[in-house]
This record gives structure tokens, C-alpha cells and sequence, in this order.
């Protein structure tokens, strides 16, 4: 797989055309595995890891409907390359960060990834737009099923799949959903909502998960804890609360329209205004004016752009893909140069292209 091919797609989590996908960006269920004859990675050498990156490719390359898939070699990546694998939602900070032997396997419409020697030997992950956690878990399933076919994981009797993380213990999964809720942002309910959400064990992290801020009012909603419940359990405790975050990020739009319509339109405008026309701007800010301009879209304040447009702005204005578009290294000055002319020339393309859609 060469990278810069893939920068130029847009990958399945921002398709947005999953089911409530105004809101709800993505679905995505991990399942953390390690192998019973080796160590965790922390006190594994570098011959186990080698080993473990070795098995896990074998079982991987047996599967035929996996034919099509590509293996990475992380460790040999440049630092720009492993930073465009975390934009893209392939693997994780933590892995791009590590050291040693570590890869990841990646299906063509980066549905699923398998990481291989991130914090476990094995990290499946799946990924689905708008909504769609039960369709998540069924092919999450199915992939560790067709894993566990020719490997032995670790697990224990009473205590389920074994981790390098306590609260991984159990079923090993973490189910998130990516929201987009910048009427909660704006109205100030945001904290309120989290408070809650933290009080039912529910975490609450940025676009990038763990440890990351929230940008362009991008929130990961995640299970904390495995051990003890099932994997039913799980899905239907996360499953049960985003209709209420949607509900409630609906209501702050409405109140936006009816009580402050004039100011709404002006954030909006103003925000698609700078995107047209900055001549350097940074990625945070170009969060910040997209969240504007991607509720405005929806509401319909601006009738010639689509979600998905916007959706991929959001990513291939990020810096790695900035730099993978362009074919050159950039250091901040310039990437803020050429992230402004690459939202000028996008969104005047794509309205036009848009607009022609629609008429």
C-alpha cells in the first residue's frame, strides 16, 4: 500500500453515511488479544516481539478473504508516515510512539485494522459510519474468530481474555462512538453532559482517543471498564446513551435557531468566510471553522457543500496528510501556507461540484 494513494481517499469513518450521521460520525469497536506463549509486550525482548509480529502475520496471510490486505512494517515508517496512520484513525498515538518490531494489517476501505504489538499483541479494530455499533460487533467478531482460528490467546477461565491493561481484563473491548456537538459547545452544556456521562462509567475523549483533546467539537464516547460484563452488555451500555447525546445536541441546534438564528448564521458564515479565503491558518483553527461550517450544512445555512466534503477536509487538512498530499516535508509556517491554499482550492472546487449535484 503506498500512503499517498491513500491520502487521496476518504476512509469509511468519514463517509458520513451511516445511520444519524449529521451527529454521530463513527462507530468503532477494539478488541485487545495477546498470544498465551509470549510475554506482554512490556517485558517482551525485541526477539519476542519479532516472533509475535512473525505468528500474527502468518495467521493473517491464511486467511483468503484477507488477500487483499496490506501489511505495514510501523517500525520502519518516518515520522510523518506513522503521524498520517493516526490521522487516519489506523492505528494508535501509542503505537505510531513505540518501539521495535510493530505493523498493521489494513483492509482497502479501512473498515478494520489489526495492530500488531500497539500496548497487546494484537488490537482488532473496526470501524463503521454514523451509528452502527451492532454491525460493528458482528465483524469484529467474525475477525477475531478468524484469528483465534490459528493462534492461542491468552485467557483465563474466570477472568476472561488477559491484557496488558487491567481495565482491558475481560472482554478485552472498548466500544466508542465519534460525535459531533458543537451546539452543546456553544450553549455551554458540554461539561454538564460529561459530568453525567463519567458518573455511569462512561469515558469521554478527543478526536484522537486517549490522553487527546477535543477538536472541532469531536468527542469519543467509550466504555472504562470490561471485566465483569459481557460484550452484549457493553454495546448495549454505549448503544443506550448516544440517542440521548443526539437528542440533546439536536435540541441546542433548534434553540440555536430560534433564539439566536442572526448569530448562528454570522458564526457560520463568517467561519466558511476565513476557510475561503485565509491565506495561513492552523490546523486547530481549521477544526474549530469546519465544526462551524459542518453544522451549518446540516442546518441549512450553506446549501452548496456536502457532509462528506466537509468530512474529508477535516482529515486531509491535518499536518501529516498535508504533507503526504504535497510529496514534501512542510515544517509549521508552511503547512499553515498550504493547508490555506488547499481549503481555497477545495471548497471552491467542491461547491461548484456539489451545487452541479444538486441541480
Amino acid at each position: 500500500m503506498k500512503l499517498e494513494e491513500l491520502a487521496r481517499q476518504c476512509g469509511e469513518w468519514l463517509r458520513g453515511s451511516g445511520p444519524e450521521s449529521d451527529i454521530v460520525i463513527s462507530s468503532r469497536i477494539r478488541l485487545a488479544r495477546n498470544l498465551a506463549d509470549f510475554p506482554f509486550i512490556r517485558r517482551c525482548s525485541e526477539q519476542d516481539r519479532k516472533e509475535v509480529e512473525e505468528t500474527l502475520r502468518r495467521q493473517i496471510a491464511s486467511v483468503d478473504e484477507w488477500s487483499q490486505l496490506s501489511f505495514v512494517d510501523v517500525n520502519a515508517l518516518d515520522r510523518v508516515d506513522r503521524q498520517f496512520l493516526v490521522e487516519r484513525q489506523l492505528i494508535s498515538r501509542e503505537h505510531a510512539e513505540g518501539e521495535g518490531a510493530r505493523a498493521v494489517a489494513i483492509d482497502p476501505q479501512e473498515k478494520f485494522s489489526l495492530m500488531i504489538n500497539e500496548e497487546d499483541h494484537l488490537r482488532i479494530q473496526v470501524m463503521n459510519s454514523g451509528l452502527a455499533l451492532e454491525q460493528s460487533w458482528t465483524q469484529v467478531n467474525r475477525i477475531d474468530d478468524l484469528m483465534e482460528a490459528g493462534v492461542t490467546y491468552a485467557f483465563h477461565p474466570k477472568l476472561g481474555y488477559l491484557t496488558a491493561c487491567p481495565t482491558n481484563v475481560g472482554t478485552g473491548m472498548r466500544v466508542s462512538v465519534m460525535l459531533h456537538l458543537p451546539a452543546l459547545v456553544i450553549t455551554r452544556q458540554i461539561e454538564k453532559v460529561f459530568r453525567s456521562l463519567q458518573k455511569i462509567s462512561l469515558a469521554v475523549r478527543g478526536l484522537y482517543g486517549e490522553g487527546s483533546q477535543a477538536m472541532g467539537d469531536f468527542y469519543q464516547i467509550s466504555n472504562q471498564i470490561t471485566l465483569g460484563r459481557s460484550e452484549e452488555e457493553l454495546i448495549k451500555q454505549v448503544s443506550d446513551v448516544v440517542p440521548l447525546l443526539i437528542d440533546y445536541e439536536r435540541r441546542a441546534r433548534e434553540f440555536l435557531i430560534r433564539e439566536s438564528q442572526e448569530n448562528l448564521h454570522d458564526r457560520v458564515s463568517r467561519a466558511y468566510g476565513i476557510l475561503c479565503t485565509a491565506q495561513t491558518i492552523s490546523s486547530e483553527e481549521t477544526m474549530h471553522l469546519l465544526s462551524s461550517v459542518r453544522m451549518g450544512v446540516n442546518l441549512g445555512l450553506i446549501d452548496d457543500l456536502a457532509i462528506p466534503t466537509i468530512n474529508q477536509l477535516f482529515i486531509h487538512t491535518q499536518p501529516a496528510h498535508l504533507q503526504k498530499l504535497r510529496g514534501i516535508e512542510l515544517d509549521t509556517a508552511d503547512r499553515n501556507i498550504e493547508r490555506a491554499h488547499y481549503l481555497q482550492r477545495q471548497l471552491r472546487k467542491r461547491g461548484q461540484d456539489d451545487a452541479a449535484e444538486k441541480n
